[in-house]
């Protein structure tokens, strides 16, 4: 049987997409090295990464900036949820999502509030999540360096908050998220 894990990184940021992972782990993983992605460090989360695309079968989906101002975050994280299930090589036969809504699904899901602190596959795929959203996060620091998207990955700092009153909102701004003012 093929237990998905699913979660989302990114719903709190005021720039940037929303990044959804699904993650099915066969038996002999070693649950022992998961956790919340955001109880492992950036090293940590890497490794453990990494012995996920070499042991699982997993897949990563976005909802981007213009989807989340369309249909707000919420739909937009179930919508990258859902991308994310489709884009999987099989079809899994249950599905386990991280909070209390599911996507549309043809296959059954269960939601499971603060899954990735208990259920592995979830927490597999709120590494993967957050790991490819904080990489891409980073190739936006390339091109838009002004807004410093390499240290705060678009979460509403100081300095991104500042940058966006600086230099007008960035070209991948969730435009219906407001901007903090910091004294």
């Amino acid at each position: 049987m093929y237990i998905c894990g699913v979660d989302e990184a990114g719903r709190g940021p005021l720039a940037g997409p929303v990044s959804a992972a699904a993650v099915i782990l066969p038996p002999e993983f070693p649950i022992s090295i998961l956790n919340d992605s955001k109880k492992l460090s950036e090293q940590k989360r890497k490794e453990v990464f990494r012995e996920i695309q070499r042991l699982a079968i997993w897949s990563q989906a976005w909802a981007w900036p213009h989807e989340i101002d369309e249909i707000n975050i919420l739909q937009a994280s179930l919508l990258a949820m859902k991308r994310a299930i489709a884009a999987l090589p099989i079809v899994p036969d249950f599905v386990l999502i991280d909070g209390n809504k599911v996507p549309d699904l043809s296959v059954p899901v269960k939601a499971i509030v603060k899954g990735d602190t208990v259920e592995p596959a979830i927490m597999a795929a709120s590494i993967v999540a957050k790991v490819c959203r904080d990489r891409l996060m980073i190739r936006y620091d390339w091109l838009y360096p002004e807004y410093g998207y390499a240290n705060h990955k678009g979460y509403p700092t100081k300095q991104h908050c500042k940058a966006c009153i600086d230099h007008g909102p960035s070209p991948i701004q969730r435009k219906t998220f407001k901007v903090p003012q910091y004294n």
